[in-house]
């Protein structure tokens, strides 16, 4: 199968597999598992934090971060397509009595400083506290500028507020700008890091933070059933995403600008080049074409892609040149 639904489909590499057959274990919920320990070690110091976390899953990280900045009660700032106020289940505001407070996101995928500052809340009976600002690289498949984050960081020290970055797939940001993920990550209080997309590991998230919020999220980790056992046989392939998967994200973005101009000579599809910065290709399609029935021809065809009016196409490391050629003639006799 040749499958553009996410680069959350990736497969573990063979080095990836070979780690996790050898991986020390121990009990993690005790602290005993030495991969874990080696994994959350090497990532705080990668990123230049206190502390790192694993844990299962991109949303466990967010969510963990969440509750360990903001009480019950408490509100956070975010953007209208963030991924923890739109996609993961309203879990801060179930499970954490946490207040989202969505803003508009840009057309680059920023929010204003503007909208941000004047959705602070004063201090007052009527309103939630404002605790945090949450921020996401990359969105939507766009990088947020450094100057941008530099910016926001200095607004929310300003007013009080903690800073969190929702950074899933940041090494695609880094890789982009032609700079390190810690030059990224250095704006921020707390960041999340899902291992599992592009990095192609088979599960796991990082959230990284200072002692407290370690700490804390720890204890959350524990009471959401979090808690994992002998994990090093996944953390043996989470360390093995953040050294020897990051430089080669390249690839998944050249793949991506040459899918992308393939499609924009097809008539029946509308791509915005600029919009694609990293993996991640968005085509609108013409009103006459019936998503679903596309989706499933080429299904038929070995071939995957989540049925919409616009079509988000992602390239990850299972998905070469001679694959996005295959995909593309699919797509013109299909639509044809």
């Amino acid at each position: 199968m040749i499958d553009f639904r996410s680069d959350t489909v990736t497969k573990p590499t063979q080095a990836m597999r070979a780690a996790m057959a050898q991986a020390e274990v121990g009990d993690d919920v005790y602290g005993d598992d030495p991969t874990v320990n080696s994994l959350q070690e090497m990532a705080a110091d990668m990123f230049g934090f206190d502390g790192a976390l694993f844990v299962s899953s991109g949303t466990q990280a967010n969510l963990l971060a969440l509750m360990a900045h903001c009480e019950r009660g408490d509100e956070y700032l975010c953007g209208q397509q963030a991924h923890n106020y739109k996609f993961e289940g309203g879990g801060a505001a179930v499970l954490g009595s946490i207040q989202p407070q969505p803003l508009n996101n840009q057309a680059d995928g920023s929010i204003l400083l503007t909208d941000i500052e004047a959705a602070i809340k004063p201090d007052d009976v009527h309103f939630a506290h404002t605790r945090l600002l949450s921020l996401e690289n990359t969105i939507g498949g766009k990088v947020l500028p450094q100057d941008y984050l530099a910016a926001a960081q200095s607004l929310a020290f300003n007013r009080g507020l903690k800073i969190h970055l929702d950074g899933a797939r940041v090494a695609n940001a880094a890789v982009a700008q032609g700079i390190n993920m810690s030059e990224i990550t250095q704006y921020f209080d707390s960041v999340s890091i899902c291992l599992s997309k592009g990095l192609c590991a088979p599960i796991g998230s990082i959230l990284l933070g200072d002692e407290r919020l370690i700490a804390k999220a720890t204890r959350w980790r524990k009471m959401l059933g979090g808690g994992m056992r002998q994990a090093g046989i996944i953390a043996a392939a989470a360390k093995l995403a953040l050294t020897d998967q990051v430089e080669r994200l390249a690839e998944d973005h050249y793949n991506a600008k040459l899918l992308a101009q393939m499609l924009v000579e097809i008539p029946e599809l509308t791509v915005d080049m600029s919009l694609v910065q990293t993996n991640m290709v968005f085509a609108t399609l013409s009103e006459h074409i019936n998503s679903q029935s596309l989706a499933r021809t080429l299904a038929n065809k070995g071939i995957l892609l989540s049925p919409s009016h616009q079509l988000r196409l992602v390239t990850h490391n299972d998905i070469n040149t001679a694959d996005i050629s295959i995909f593309v003639n699919a797509l013109k006799q299909a639509i044809r």
